[in-house]
């Protein structure tokens, strides 16, 4: 029971720190929060993923930018649903060193550039968190602790890279089409409209629809935990909206 509990706890942090600093807060731009609270998020992303803020970033924009045509780095046009399903992570890891993808990034001021970030999480120990991580959960549930480890390493390359880049862009329903606005609509489906399991991602036409907003919640019935958490962190003054 507190094996489960743990992961479960362990993997949404993950999930909502992703959803709200690396997509709505340091990609889009929709969203500020406190210091302290981005310091958290992006600790908890060192300490569960290895990813780098500014690859992560460049690499969105670019999704973003060229939604499902020949130069989308992660499109199912290009690769098929399957394949970017279930190795999403490495088409990541093929495309984030790509001098025309880091562009989307250069002279962007809002990404983090602080000692923690020039020193740690955006250096070659950017992998020694998930270490780390393995070595914490060895030393608290023993030899289980690796597969706990890697239940929680192999989460978000499974639901973000997979689900929200394979899936999303495949299966599902749609507000919106291609000729109903001036952003990059492509081929992006809802995959569900109650966004509780990926933090609201599973909203992702209503967020290729208007990027730029902090809510991807649209229609009545539609519910994004994402928004809930900025509501909450916005009430106590540690969070504001800025789109």
């Amino acid at each position: 029971m507190l094996i489960s509990l743990y992961i479960l706890i362990a993997t949404y942090l993950t999930i909502l720190s992703v959803t709200l600093y690396l997509h709505r807060s340091m990609t889009h731009g929709s969203v500020k929060f406190n210091k302290y609270i981005e310091y958290l998020m992006r600790t908890w992303l060192w300490l569960n993923t290895g990813m780098k803020t500014f690859e992560w970033v460049a690499i969105h924009r670019y999704h973003h930018k060229h939604t499902d045509t020949r130069l989308d780095p992660h499109s199912p046009n290009n690769h098929g649903w399957l394949k970017v399903l279930f190795y999403g992570a490495m088409l990541y890891v093929k495309e984030k060193s790509k001098p025309e993808i880091l562009k989307e990034v250069h002279g962007d001021d809002t990404l983090p550039n602080d000692f923690f970030e020039r020193n740690i999480f955006a250096t070659n120990y950017n992998y020694m968190g998930i270490f780390l991580m393995l070595g914490f959960n060895i030393g608290v549930f023993g030899f289980i602790g690796f597969f706990i480890w890697l239940f929680q390493v192999l989460w978000i390359p499974f639901w973000a890279a997979g689900i929200i880049n394979g899936v999303s862009h495949t299966f599902g329903y749609t507000n919106f089409k291609k000729h109903t606005a001036p952003e990059k609509i492509g081929n992006s489906k809802n995959i569900f409209p109650l966004g509780i399991i990926i933090g609201g991602e599973e909203l992702h036409n209503n967020h290729h629809r208007d990027m730029s907003s902090a809510k991807f919640s649209y229609k009545w019935y539609e519910f994004d935990m994402g928004w809930l958490i900025i509501l909450f962190l916005k009430f106590f003054g540690l969070a504001k909206l800025q789109k």
